[in-house]
């Protein structure tokens, strides 16, 4: 009997390997699927899942139901997701702060090899929001009360080292101030007693402050990425208010755990990239304060690595710890 080829041996094992997931991809999905959502109900980031869940659910034929694991910067939610079978039954929606989580955490997983990336769903600033009785009526103000009570004006965050606690710190450090940091554990209870008073100011996820702007019960100061949005074109970015450069994104996708099948990652990837096309989604991420994002699953690996590296450099410059 003639011998196999060595390569072609191993190409009949991997195909042979690989049968069964093509299978399971094929007729995906064949049960409910879930969204493990790292953070609090009520938050930027439950807004957006609870949103992609309801529309996915007709687009894939089963119920998307939104879960909730909050805690650890985000890390007990995202454990749970990426410890699921690979199989696009369980994904996990990310926020920016997963790609700082690297320089603050001790992970038990690499954050770019051991995940699926799926694809990003939305970008927009935060909001830098104050109580409307507040005398903080601009980015000056905010400056000028921080340099003459140092370390007295308290901003809210949705938990330390989150992406909402280092874009208030990063501006502390181009303004030459300090300020108190109140971390919350998530950023609901932190929006909260900004309008009750508690907190001076906070970087808020655009999709959970905005409304309460629009009905008077909190301030917009300032913007944090570098174009003013549609919904409060009179509200400035901080570069306009005089710190050029300064730029801080806020953006949601979806990851899956490592070894997902590639049928199943476009598939998903295809029918979200569907939702983000409709005018429906457009006027809903205008009124959050956000814009579709889409792209190719490749191309939010690349700005997860990315991103990890960058905030790197502002964490060490920051010196900032978790407690």
């Amino acid at each position: 009997m003639r011998d196999i080829p060595f390569s072609l041996a191993r190409r009949g094992l991997l195909a042979t390997a690989a049968a069964p997931l093509l299978a399971r991809a094929a007729g995906y999905p064949d049960k409910p699927v879930r969204i493990i959502v790292p953070y609090v109900p009520g938050g930027g980031a439950d807004i957006l899942a609870r949103y992609m869940a309801q529309m996915l659910t007709g687009a894939l034929g089963q119920p998307v139901i939104v879960d909730n694991r909050a805690g650890a910067g985000g890390l007990i939610g995202v454990d749970v997701g990426l410890a699921s079978p690979a199989d696009g039954s369980v994904l996990t929606l990310i926020s920016s702060s997963y790609t700082v989580n690297p320089s603050l955490y001790k992970l038990k997983f690499d954050p770019v090899r051991d995940i699926t990336p799926i694809g990003q769903m939305s970008a927009g600033p935060l909001l830098v929001v104050v109580n409307p009785a507040s005398p903080i009526r601009t980015i000056a103000d905010l400056v000028a009360a921080a340099k003459a009570r140092p370390g007295e004006i308290s901003y809210a965050s949705s938990g330390q080292g989150s992406a909402l606690h280092l874009a208030a710190a990063q501006f502390a450090r181009r303004a030459g101030v300090q300020m108190n940091h109140i971390p919350y554990k998530g950023g609901g209870a932190a929006l909260t007693d900004v309008m009750s008073g508690q907190v001076d100011v906070y970087f808020a996820a655009t999709a959970s402050a905005l409304p309460h702007v629009e009905g008077g019960r909190l301030r917009a100061l300032a913007v944090t990425t570098t174009e003013r949005i549609a919904s409060l074109p009179q509200v400035p970015t901080i570069a306009q208010c005089g710190y050029p450069g300064y730029d801080v994104t806020l953006w949601y996708g979806l990851i899956g755990p490592k070894g997902l099948p590639a049928p199943i990652v476009q598939r998903i990837n295809s029918e979200v990239g569907k939702i983000l096309l409709l005018p429906a989604t457009a006027e809903k991420f205008k009124a959050d304060g956000a814009m579709p994002a889409g792209g190719t699953p490749a191309a939010f690996g690349q700005r997860i690595a990315t991103e990890i590296a960058a905030w790197h450099e502002t964490v060490t410059a920051l010196k900032i710890k978790v407690e």
